[in-house]
């Protein structure tokens, strides 16, 4: 499959980063040469420097025997002129990051006419993300799949959990009326994620990840040694884009939300754009600000300004508050990797959920979904199983499935399938599967 890739920034560099475990043929073009350099010294692609909006550098590239063109770059007029030459030019399919909302949802204009196959929004997406975040409030790391029938959630274990220093086999038998599994376990101070066994054990410090239905959920609780946390108080730190799609989100699902925005004249504006969100025009830094609008009242901070330091400082301060959840969002990926150790549960990074969504689009066999859990490199997939495909032979146990990968549950008719050993997947199954990078070639010959 030939990939070419429009846009070297964050975005870009994650999906090349994808694709370099892949025997995919990969070209990135962009006109910073640095961010090209970087991407030369760590990933195994071709880069461009130049114009992607250029004619002749498209030519130059291949873009007439190119199947996907992805056009990632900060600006979504340029990412809809590179989709619509791409597309002229021989492209079989373009995929275009915008920041328009209006694109997406109840367009009238058929964009596939002009090229433009797919749009994608980061901004749309870590407004989504943040909302199941509050949902799922006990758990750090949420998805959902087929609207929550299947759910992955990442939670860190404590002395309060029962599982700690248990078997993962004992654990299955001791709790045998609630529907989980257990699909990895990243461990502090090993860079290897674990993919469990019957004899792995639960450690405390352990961030599992867990499969599970969604009639499970509250089931799960009292085993990670969580109680459940109703959150309805919401407070927004920043009035972008994310901010205002945050707040939109809530308040339609009856949260009660305050948003902090520190420009006056964007203040005003959100104050008349968006109903039954409480606008505040202030420093969200300002201590005695956020005391005098009852931060530690407050059930869940959300800070999504442009600033990646002053999210995270925010949310450790309203945790001090007594907030029981907090969210920032980060643009650094390497402030993920410490979040947990400086007591922040929750980071995300709009660009990593975008680079993931993107690319459903370039997995072989019919990938429905695709999510990317932090601190692990490896993805979760869902599956809809072909007529015919391998996976479909023998009982999951006789499989020879990839060491490095897992199933993590099987929808059949919009119901939940526990996947143990003795289940048969049919075809027009939706399969769940966790698997590290090596074993992402191996894993998809069995759906292909």
């Amino acid at each position: 499959m030939k990939i070419i890739i429009a846009g070297a920034g964050d975005v870009g560099f994650h999906l090349a980063k994808l694709l370099s475990y892949e025997s995919q043929d990969t070209f990135i073009i962009d006109t910073d040469g640095d961010k090209l350099n970087y991407i030369n010294n760590h990933l195994d692609v071709i880069t461009t420097k130049g114009d992607a909006t250029s004619i002749s550098l498209l030519k130059e590239t291949g873009i007439s025997s190119t199947d996907l063109l992805i056009a990632v770059t900060d600006s979504q007029h340029t990412n809809f002129t590179i989709c619509v030459l791409g597309k002229a030019l021989g492209a079989k399919k373009t995929i275009a990051r915008v920041d328009n909302s209006e694109f997406l949802n109840d367009c009238e204009v058929d964009f596939e006419k002009f090229g433009v196959d797919f749009m994608i929004s980061p901004q749309e997406l870590a407004a989504d993300e943040i909302k199941l975040f509050l949902d799922q409030s006990s758990f750090n790391e949420t998805f959902a799949f087929e609207d929550g029938v299947f759910n992955i959630v990442g939670v860190s274990l404590t002395y309060q959990s029962p599982l700690v220093d248990l078997t993962v086999k004992e654990a299955k038998e001791l709790y045998s009326k609630v529907d989980f599994i257990t699909i990895a376990i990243k461990r502090e101070g090993m860079t290897q994620t674990i993919i469990p066994r019957g004899d792995t054990k639960y450690q405390i410090g352990d961030q599992v990840y867990f499969s599970v239905p969604n009639d499970s959920l509250e089931k799960l609780y009292p085993i990670i040694g969580k109680k459940h946390i109703n959150l309805k108080n919401v407070m927004i730190l920043g009035g972008g884009s994310i901010g205002q799609k945050t707040a939109r989100n809530l308040c339609q699902d009856n949260f009660r939300v305050k948003l902090i925005e520190q420009d006056r004249e964007k203040a005003e504006y959100l104050a008349d754009t968006l109903q039954n969100v409480l606008i505040i025009n202030g420093d969200g830094r300002d201590l005695e600000l956020l005391e005098e609008e009852n931060i530690r009242e407050t059930d869940a901070f959300v800070a999504v300004t442009d600033n990646s330091e002053t999210n995270i400082m925010s949310c450790l301060v309203a945790k001090s508050k007594g907030v029981k959840k907090a969210i920032a969002l980060v643009e650094n990926m390497d402030y993920i990797d410490i979040s947990k150790t400086i007591g922040i549960e929750t980071l995300i990074n709009k660009k990593l959920i975008a680079a993931s969504t993107i690319f459903t689009h370039i997995r072989k066999g019919k990938v429905l979904a695709l999510a990317n859990l932090h601190n692990i490199d490896a993805e979760v997939f869902e599956f809809e199983v072909k007529e015919g495909a391998k996976v479909t032979k023998k009982p999951i146990r006789d499989l020879r499935f990839p060491r490095e990968a897992v199933f993590g549950g099987i929808i059949r008719d919009g119901e939940p399938i526990m996947s143990f050993g003795d289940i048969q997947i049919q075809s027009n199954d939706k399969v769940i599967v966790f698997c590290l990078p090596e074993a992402i070639d191996s894993l998809e010959s069995f759906f292909n």
